[in-house]
This record gives C-alpha cells, sequence and structure tokens, in this order.
C-alpha cells in the first residue's frame, strides 16, 4: 500500500489515514448503492431486450415469407422493379444516461412513403412483403437499441463490481491495518515521552 508507506508518523499521518479511511469507506458506500440502482436497471433492460428481440423474431419470418411467394409469383425482377426509386429507412437513436452510463433509450424508423413515380409492386404478396418488412425493420431497431443499452450498463455493472470488491477486500483493510499500526506507535511514543518526562521531573527535584 504506496499511500499508507508514505504516510508521515505521528499525529499527521494518523490523520491522514484516519482521513484516507473516512474517503474510501464513503467511496464504498456510494458505489454499493450505484451498483444497486444499476443492477435494477439491467434487470429492466434485460427484459427489454428479451421483449424485443421475440418481437423481431415474429416479424421477420413473417416477412420473408410473404417476399418468398412474391418472387414464386413473379420473380426476382419484379423485387428489383418494386424497389427502384425508393428512399432507404432512417434510423433515430434517442440516448439517455443511467447512474452516469449513456445508453440508447429508444429507436424510431422511418420508412418512406412510395413515391408516385415508383412502379406498384407486381403481385399482392410483394405489397405485404413491403408492410411486414418495414414492421421487421422497426423490431429490429427497437432489439439492437435495448440490446446496446443492456450491455453498456452491464458492461458498468461489473466495473462498479470490481471497483467495490477492491475498497472493502483490499484498499479498505489495509487502510485499517496501517491505521492501527499508527495508533499504536503513536500510544507507544506518547508514553515513552511520559516517561521521559517523569524522569525528568525527578532528575529536576534532586
Amino acid at each position: 500500500m504506496t499511500g499508507a508507506r508514505r504516510t508521515p508518523p505521528g499525529r499527521a499521518g494518523r490523520l491522514r489515514l484516519r482521513h484516507s479511511l473516512d474517503v474510501a469507506e464513503r467511496g464504498a458506500d456510494l458505489l454499493e448503492q450505484k451498483l444497486r440502482i444499476l443492477r435494477l436497471e439491467h434487470e429492466r433492460l434485460v427484459s427489454a431486450e428479451a421483449a424485443a428481440a421475440g418481437a423481431w423474431r415474429d416479424l421477420l419470418p413473417e416477412a420473408e415469407r410473404w417476399l418468398l411467394r412474391g418472387l414464386l409469383l413473379s420473380g426476382e425482377h419484379a423485387l428489383d422493379a418494386a424497389a427502384a426509386g425508393i428512399a432507404p429507412a432512417e434510423v433515430t437513436v434517442d440516448w439517455t444516461t443511467s447512474m452516469g452510463v449513456r445508453h440508447p433509450a429508444a429507436a424510431s424508423v422511418s420508412v418512406p412513403a412510395r413515391p408516385s413515380s415508383a412502379a406498384a409492386p407486381a403481385n399482392t404478396a410483394l405489397v405485404h412483403a413491403e408492410a411486414a418488412y418495414a414492421r421487421a425493420v422497426r423490431a429490429a431497431a427497437e432489439y439492437a437499441a435495448a440490446r446496446t443499452a443492456a450491455e453498456l450498463v452491464g458492461a458498468e455493472v461489473v466495473s462498479t463490481r470490481h471497483r467495490v470488491r477492491a475498497l472493502r477486500r483490499h484498499w479498505i483493510p489495509r487502510l485499517r491495518e496501517a491505521l492501527g499500526r499508527a495508533d499504536l506507535a503513536l500510544e507507544q511514543a506518547e508514553h515513552e515521552d511520559g516517561v521521559r518526562r517523569r524522569w525528568a521531573t525527578r532528575a529536576t527535584e534532586r
């Protein structure tokens, strides 16, 4: 423990150790409070991730089935023709902060409407596929945001738990041990000083 080895002797050193111990204990208490809050938030985010994953996995097969039907009816060229002139979807991610951790709060998808100049899908199955894929893309964006949020907060849970463990198992015990040694050394020094004063007083009286 570098800090303890550099502590000066006497009362000044004891005060410094006492202050360091108080700071470490308050820090550990605050980190444990943060850890409790983060764990609850992480549990909520993991549940949200699972729900979003389920929604995406339900919607994607439906879109793929409609697409396969449309391709079987009209061929791949019909898909290329239906997609021509269509602008790409845009994803917007809203961010928030939980106990110092910045993470996605939500994701929204803007799917552009088919312009009047674009060719209409060649069959009804492709129309259904277009709508189904729009729903699947929205669900995928929500899942990605939920998963990222759970991962970021989860990483902070692990980091905070390690910091608490380092304080409680290593740093605080070492400070307490050093403080105990400082108390003992100070008590011994005061005892020796008292003995010297008594001997000096007796010598003067003689």
